[in-house]
């Protein structure tokens, strides 16, 4: 059974399935799913940034096979970093991934809000939180200065820390949210009360299950309950252009993840 189409949503998994690069990721899934998630990332030392020749091909892909694909930025950009060269460095980051999917038909931009490598945002003082969403202001009015991308398609999604903090600068700006019921599950956040509060602006959904205290699992090992939860409240509050992504990065995982999801078609 192919689950593209069969939800009220835009059905999809990361770029990540079987071990190969983006390009036969797509080719595998193109049939299978509605939206793709593409994991990018650029570094001295490795790049996955796909080429002129791949972003055509994604593009006919997309065409052919009535794909979208949600754009996660790079994990190494801390926009809320207390360091303005850092922030602008961060940005630049952004900005080039942005440029380079400018042409692809695209659900969201994912975007992580972090205060820098290994920074730990709980253990914050009242003046560092302070800080913190101050430096996220400064970040996204230069992001959003450097492209003609709509606010709306830039998804804050909630990581280890509270939502609530930076729920005002989300506002603010005008972004959507990536709620990511995985990491409320593994991070122990109550599910019910984010999903009432955030899911009417939420564009993506990350969805996964922990296994042996790691996160990004098969559906199979997501607490049961929560995903029955995430279901119904999607019933009633449906929205076609959401994106459901099963952020795992396996084949087996994505197989048995699907056969999970299949009792909700």
């Amino acid at each position: 059974m192919t689950l593209k189409q069969r939800f009220p949503f835009r059905f999809g998994t990361s770029s990540y399935i079987i071990p190969a690069d983006i390009i036969p990721n797509v080719e595998y899934l193109k049939d299978k799913v509605d939206d793709i998630e593409l994991v990018l990332f650029e570094s001295d030392e490795f790049s996955n940034l796909p080429s002129q020749a791949d972003i055509q091909r994604l593009k006919e892909l997309a065409n052919e096979w009535s794909l979208t694909y949600s754009v996660h930025l790079p994990l190494d950009v801390y926009l809320g970093h207390p360091d303005r060269a850092d922030r602008e460095r961060s940005v630049g980051k952004c900005l080039r991934i942005i440029d380079l999917t400018h042409d692809l038909p695209k659900s969201a931009y994912v975007m992580h809000f972090e205060a820098g490598l290994g920074v730990d945002i709980n253990g914050f003082s009242e003046d560092e939180q302070q800080c913190f969403t101050a430096a996220l202001r400064d970040s996204l009015a230069l992001l959003l200065k450097g492209t003609y991308e709509p606010a709306s398609s830039f998804c804050a999604e909630n990581l280890n820390y509270p939502f609530e903090l930076v729920w005002p600068v989300v506002e603010e700006f005008g972004l959507s949210v990536t709620l990511d019921v995985g990491h409320l599950e593994f991070y122990g956040f109550p599910t019910a009360d984010y999903l009432k509060r955030y899911l009417p602006k939420a564009k993506v959904l990350h969805v996964h299950g922990t296994v042996d205290g790691k996160d990004h699992n098969s559906l199979s090992h997501l607490t049961p309950e929560a995903l029955e939860l995430l279901m119904g409240e999607l019933v009633l509050q449906p929205l076609a252009s959401r994106v459901f992504t099963m952020e795992i990065f396996s084949e087996p995982d994505f197989k048995s993840s699907c056969e999970v999801m299949e009792r909700f078609v």
